[in-house]
């Protein structure tokens, strides 16, 4: 899997973050939010699981773990349309997971991050923009650079 610049989450601070969502601090979800923390594009619970079951976590309780700290506001999680969910670490960086937009590749399915694209909606002139409600996920489709090439 390709890495971004982010260090991984230290143990002392995934502990807190957990406390502070009000979460029990367990291995399995320390290890997802390590794992998230490095992470350069948001993962599905099979590339979550393709990494921390050799390592010896159970699919399931990834699964779980990775359900539970959306709920609780630690992770975001992103449906691109296609039936499988991807989640993010939410951080204080401006990669705030759900606060930029994502590309989305129609061949191969890759999501990307994209913190440093700005999309702005605007009303057409003389019209109200009052059947918009407010947008909380932007995704832009096309073709990746790898399935262009």
């Amino acid at each position: 899997m390709t890495r971004s610049t982010h260090q991984e989450m230290s143990v002392k601070d995934a502990r807190a973050a957990l406390r502070a969502a009000k979460l029990r601090s367990t291995t399995s979800r320390v290890a997802v939010l390590q794992h998230l923390s490095t992470a350069d594009k948001p993962l599905s619970h099979s590339e979550v699981a393709d990494e921390l079951v050799p390592t010896g976590f159970d699919k399931s309780t990834l699964y779980r773990c990775l359900v539970e700290l959306a709920d609780a506001g630690l992770l975001s999680r992103l449906d691109a349309g296609d039936h499988s969910w991807r989640f993010e670490l939410r951080r204080g960086d401006g990669h705030e997971g759900g606060e930029h937009p994502h590309f989305v590749c129609t061949d191969c399915g890759t999501v990307t991050c994209l913190p440093d694209v700005e999309v702005k909606i605007a009303p057409a002139k003389g019209t109200k923009n009052s059947r918009l409600g407010d947008v909380t996920e932007i995704f832009l489709k096309g073709t990746c650079p790898e399935c262009t090439g």
